[in-house]
């Protein structure tokens, strides 16, 4: 004959087993969860001046460019085109940035290593990969907050000095 107490005790078993798993959760998870990671990001204020300071390094420079600031994961925060830069450029400078930051390195240093005939080479196959100078990551503290990406200027090493001063402009601001 079935237990009619069966049901009841499986309920409670049920109970004292969620119970159990609950009050051991506090001590897993003190020494840090493995679900979740903590990241910093650029403000949009630190994206609009960054982009401004490498504007103004542009135009001292006598270069009608544009200027992309991208956040840590890739997605444009902040974009300036110049009203005689040419129409390429707003894609090309957010897309230096996406490459700067999604390859963490610099534009010309990848522009060497995908060199044809070089182990890398084939990375300038990946859709949106800009492999000239122009696309610098912007870091503080040990960690990449984004990158920001310049095209205009008549060389890759032009468009990095404008990059340049644009992080210039945010580095006492970032959080170290």
């Amino acid at each position: 004959m079935p237990d009619p107490d069966l049901p009841w005790r499986a309920q409670h078993l049920a109970v004292a087993a969620i119970l159990t798993m609950a009050l051991a959760a506090p001590s897993v998870f003190a020494q840090g969860s493995t679900a979740t990671h903590n990241v910093r990001v650029l403000t949009p204020e630190a994206a609009m001046k960054a982009t401004q300071a490498a504007m103004a390094e542009c135009r001292k420079q006598g270069f009608q460019a544009a200027v992309a600031v991208v956040d840590r994961f890739g997605v444009a925060q902040a974009m300036w085109r110049d009203r005689f830069a040419g129409p390429h450029t707003p894609e090309t400078a957010v897309n230096k940035a996406w490459t700067a930051v999604s390859f963490r390195t610099s534009t010309t240093d990848l522009a060497r290593a995908t060199q044809a005939g070089q182990p890398s080479s084939g990375i300038r196959g990946v859709p949106r990969f800009i492999g000239v100078g122009g696309g610098l990551l912007i870091e503080a503290g040990g960690s990449i907050l984004g990158a920001i990406g310049v095209s205009g200027a008549p060389t890759g090493d032009a468009d990095d000095a404008c990059a340049r001063a644009g992080i210039a402009a945010i580095k006492d601001d970032l959080e170290l």
